[in-house]
């Protein structure tokens, strides 16, 4: 066997992912004929047929399928490669780290699971993305991002090839202006009962948990904003409108910013934390240091 031409190698993975040829060629910019062409001779390199045809469309051999595993590691492993590669883009440069953020997350636990990053001896750049998990994963398939900070795991029905380390967990306390906090305070939490609720819109996954608490206590507030922003919760929290709740970790932080009050807290509602990278063992010292501060230092207790 020759040795193997992996430009013809990459037309041949594109292919196989696109399920055809002529859907390469828009792909790779290249005439129909000359992907053909290019498989033949690679076709040829290996000794073995990598398509067969079933109509009109293109079948993976035994042996295309085999080759399009290798290709898969050889591609992903480039793409990978040029990502370390790109975070130091000019010798002496800050080291780049790019980080998505689910739209859910408290922009107050971002910033706590972030700022040990840039604590580290070498300068580091970060670049922050807030978007939907869906987004954020293609982003990091296409390794456009170094990792994804989210408030839930990725999935195999997902279909990305990422990797989840869990960084934490914590309670939810819940807060008031402190003209609500005084009225709701004592007794809680029965004391919700009929108390103005700002929530997370629907199928958000805490708000889920948080109205199932309620129910097994019997607890029925009356919810008078839905809200697809944490940010924005706050600041009608802060306003008076309503209660809101928030991760325990970040009472004091809470408290202070928005001039609000505890009025009370449950174990019994946890928020989990993860941060999801492209590879199993984190790399990115900008990564490990988010991952390492959260273990050692901002969820060994519940209040901080």
């Amino acid at each position: 066997m020759n040795s193997i031409n992996y430009k013809h190698l990459h037309y041949f993975w594109v292919v196989a992912k696109e399920g055809s040829i002529a859907r390469a060629s828009e792909q790779l910019h290249l005439t129909p004929q000359t992907i053909s062409g290019q498989l033949s001779l690679l076709e040829k390199s290996v000794g073995k047929k990598l398509f067969s045809r079933s109509g009109r469309n293109l079948v993976l051999t035994e042996a295309g399928r085999t080759a399009l595993e290798y290709a898969d590691d050889i591609f992903l492993l480039g793409a990978e490669l040029q990502s370390v590669l790109s975070n130091r883009a000019v010798e002496g440069s800050p080291l780049r780290l790019s980080i998505g953020i689910t739209d859910v997350i408290p922009k107050l636990i971002a910033h706590r699971l972030i700022e040990p990053a840039l604590q580290l001896d070498e300068p580091v750049r970060i670049i922050c993305h807030e978007d939907s998990l869906d987004n954020l994963l293609t982003d990091i398939a296409a390794h456009k991002l170094d990792v994804v900070i989210s408030d839930r795991p990725i999935r195999p029905s997902m279909n990305v090839r990422a990797f989840n380390h869990h960084l934490g967990s914590c309670g939810i306390s819940f807060f008031a202006a402190p003209v609500l906090a005084e009225k709701y305070q004592a007794k809680f939490p029965h004391s919700l009962d009929q108390a103005p609720m700002l929530l997370p819109v629907a199928g958000n996954a805490i708000r889920r948990e948080i109205m199932q608490w309620f129910d097994s206590l019997d607890i029925r507030p009356i919810i008078v904003g839905e809200f697809d922003d944490s940010a924005l919760i706050k600041t009608f929290g802060q306003a008076g409108v309503g209660v809101f709740a928030a991760p325990t970790v970040i009472t004091r932080d809470i408290e202070r910013q928005h001039n609000v009050i505890a009025i009370g807290s449950t174990d019994k509602i946890h928020e989990e934390f993860y941060a999801i990278s492209p590879e199993r063992k984190l790399k990115h010292p900008g990564v490990i240091a988010i991952n390492d501060s959260a273990h050692q230092n901002i969820f060994t207790t519940e209040l901080s």
